[in-house]
């Protein structure tokens, strides 16, 4: 299996270089599938000018890579998947649609049947356009092909090689026997309800058609990334880094997380670097408006400029109004499960958040180490499975966290307040929490919990009301500074990384709130069960055993 990691992306795109690596390529198929690239023409450009003339020559390479993988004796492609992130206005469809085009030219399976999804049934009626007008403008192509308006159907006379364009919101999609698939917009296909088994069924036809592909070209998500386009962004970044080998492209016009953070990405030497087509089908100025208004506008639309325009991944602290703290989280994250976090500290204290039907109910759970007075983070998750309906825009996102068991989904009412209730009981058991102030709550709606760990025989009086809005402050400060100092590790839990990039902060006078109002409908619910343990090992408290001064010298200061 050839290696196509790029272990010097960060180089490339920072200089402004080509992001496919060397590899070696059947040269003569490789030139000949550039030819008729660059010969294809623009059918909705002034004066229809060739690809070679139109395309930015960034995406020459990627044209050569995936035909140039092809072994003519073997009858194999070794590049079997292109996974292309590149910004709006970057020719994103058009290039797809013309390599479509070419593939329809250069291949060699008869009645090789070939596909390009669209998200939408609009953005499929201009992909199967775009390509219909390609083949009109060359009077020797509208010779071999026939062109079928009604079903969007393009039949090359002599091979019976078929091109089919089809939309994901109307149409049946799935894989069959297809030797090349296009998918655009992987981040907008994704959300379809059969995502994953249809991805299932394109990549089952690479297996039966060993000269095939699937070519997916995309812009980030408008939201943190989930379902399919996370697992395929996923994956095409391990390939990028070397992290694991696939027969596959990874091309991701993304900068590095510690360019784009904090606002990085608005400085405009980095703009051409994130899209090359800057001057051809991308203007400057555009960009130039569209920064403004979104900066004048407010912090989501900002957010989802630098997502749609600049590729920065929502959900990582990029955007204005971002809690501090998700600067500082990824570098933060170690292996730590509760049974350890147990045995490492030397008192425990817990946070509990949420829990209405539309809502999560949070646990966060909070060690000091014994001995490094460090705090460690562990934290879980219970939803109702109405919440599937009543939240459809981030069902699939909490799909995706019942997968990695941060997350409980629960048939009947009553049996997430019971299974966190265990966990509090255990941790007690262990003799971890302090003899008062020991689990935090937020007041509003909490009573069941109250009540279910009174009949367990929990002292009432270790429970405490945390005062949440800007009286959270000192919580959310301290959170902050250890997480900048170190002094902070979490578990590294999908959900937490999650509702930390979904909070957003509200100053209020001198002090600072993260509520769910300001998230909308993100959910920070463990961030706040979190926060409200914090309130509480921000008081220093002393295990059950007795204060962890005990035995130690101590000067005292009149």
């Amino acid at each position: 299996m050839w290696d196509t990691s790029c272990p010097d992306w960060r180089d490339r795109i920072l200089s402004g270089r080509h992001l496919v690596p060397d590899l070696p390529l059947f040269e003569e198929e490789a030139a000949r599938a550039l030819r008729v690239f660059k010969r294809l023409r623009l059918p909705d450009v002034v004066g229809n000018p060739t690809m070679a003339d139109a395309c930015g020559p960034w995406f020459f390479p990627i044209v050569e890579a995936l035909f140039g993988s092809f072994d003519p004796v073997r009858n194999v492609r070794h590049i079997q998947e292109v996974f292309q992130l590149i910004p709006k206005g970057n020719s994103k469809s058009s290039n797809g649609g013309m390599v479509m085009v070419t593939a329809l030219i250069v291949n060699r399976r008869p009645e090789a049947e070939f596909m390009l999804v669209a998200p939408t049934q609009t953005i499929s009626d201009i992909a199967f356009k775009q390509a219909k007008g390609t083949i009109k403008l060359d009077p020797e192509l509208d010779k071999v092909f026939q062109v079928q308006d009604h079903i969007k159907k393009i039949t090359h006379r002599r091979s019976g090689a078929v091109l089919e364009v089809k939309a994901a919101d109307t149409d049946v999609v799935t894989g069959g026997k297809k030797t090349g698939t296009m998918i655009d917009e992987t981040h907008e296909f994704a959300k379809k309800s059969r995502a994953a088994a249809i991805f299932l069924e394109l990549r089952g036809s690479l297996g039966k058609r060993p000269d095939g592909f699937l070519f997916q070209t995309t812009t980030q998500s408008k939201d943190p990334p989930e379902g399919v386009f996370k697992t395929e962004l996923i994956s095409a970044r391990d390939v990028r880094d070397g992290k694991k080998r696939r027969p596959l492209l990874p091309i991701l016009y993304e900068l590095p997380l510690d360019v784009s953070r904090d606002g990085g990405w608005k400085d405009r030497k980095y703009w051409p670097l994130v899209n090359p087509n800057l001057g051809r089908s991308q203007s400057e100025d555009f960009l130039v408006r569209t920064v403004d208004d979104a900066v004048e506008t407010g912090p989501e639309q900002e957010a989802l400029v630098a997502s749609q325009h600049f590729n920065v991944e929502i959900g990582q602290g990029s955007g204005t109004g971002a809690w501090v703290g998700a600067t500082f989280w990824p570098s933060r994250a170690r292996l730590l499960t509760l049974e350890q976090l147990i045995g490492e500290s030397d008192v425990v204290v817990a946070g509990i958040d949420g829990g209405g039907m539309d809502d999560l109910l949070g646990l966060g759970v909070i060690g000091r180490d014994a001995e490094t007075r460090d705090w460690l983070l562990w934290g879980k998750s219970w939803a109702s499975k109405h919440v599937l309906k009543l939240r459809k825009s981030i069902a699939q996102k909490l799909q995706d966290l019942v997968k990695v068991g941060d997350l409980v989904l629960c048939d009947q009412v009553g049996v997430d307040i019971a299974e966190l209730v265990d966990l509090v009981m255990m941790i007690d058991d262990h003799g971890m929490f302090p003899e008062k102030n020991a689990v935090g709550v937020d007041p509003m709606g909490i009573g069941q919990i109250v009540d279910a760990l009174a009949d367990r025989g929990f002292d009432s009086g270790r429970i405490v009301g945390i005062p949440q809005g800007w009286r959270l402050n000192g919580a959310i400060k301290t959170t902050e500074r250890k997480l900048a100092d170190g002094t902070f590790w979490h578990a590294g839990q999908e959900i937490m990384t999650w509702c930390v990039g979904n909070a957003k902060v509200v100053p209020v006078g001198n002090a600072v709130t993260i509520t769910k109002q300001a998230s909308g409908t993100a959910k920070i619910d463990q961030l706040m069960a979190s926060l409200n343990a914090a309130a509480l090992m921000q008081m220093n408290p002393a295990p059950s055993g007795g204060s962890y001064l005990d035995g130690e010298d101590l000067l005292v200061l009149d």
